[in-house]
């Protein structure tokens, strides 16, 4: 993408999150189906992700104070308890 939406668009905002999480799942699944335990991809994709947020926050030459890591976790926590609560809500549904 060479431009950039509207961060002020939250529909957009969501539907472009949920297409990059959707081309990592399946990012994910051709690794799996390659051979490498689940487990192995899943700490894989989460520490690239550490790296990436610290990039983003940081940029290349920095990383981040201890303030920065721990709103970065926190950041991480809600995001889990949002998808576990997710999981747990397509479950009572089905």
């Amino acid at each position: 993408m060479t431009d950039s939406p509207s961060q002020d668009d939250p529909e957009l905002q969501a539907d472009i999150h949920s297409k990059c999480v959707n081309r990592f799942i399946e990012l994910a699944n051709v690794m799996k189906d390659e051979g490498l335990e689940p487990g192995v991809v899943s700490h894989a994709l989460m520490s690239v992700s550490g790296i990436y947020a610290t990039y983003a926050i940081a940029g290349n030459s920095n990383g981040l104070n201890q303030a920065g890591v721990d709103k970065l976790t926190e950041f991480y926590r809600k995001s889990l308890e949002n998808i576990q609560r997710s999981k747990k809500e397509q479950a009572r549904e089905a």
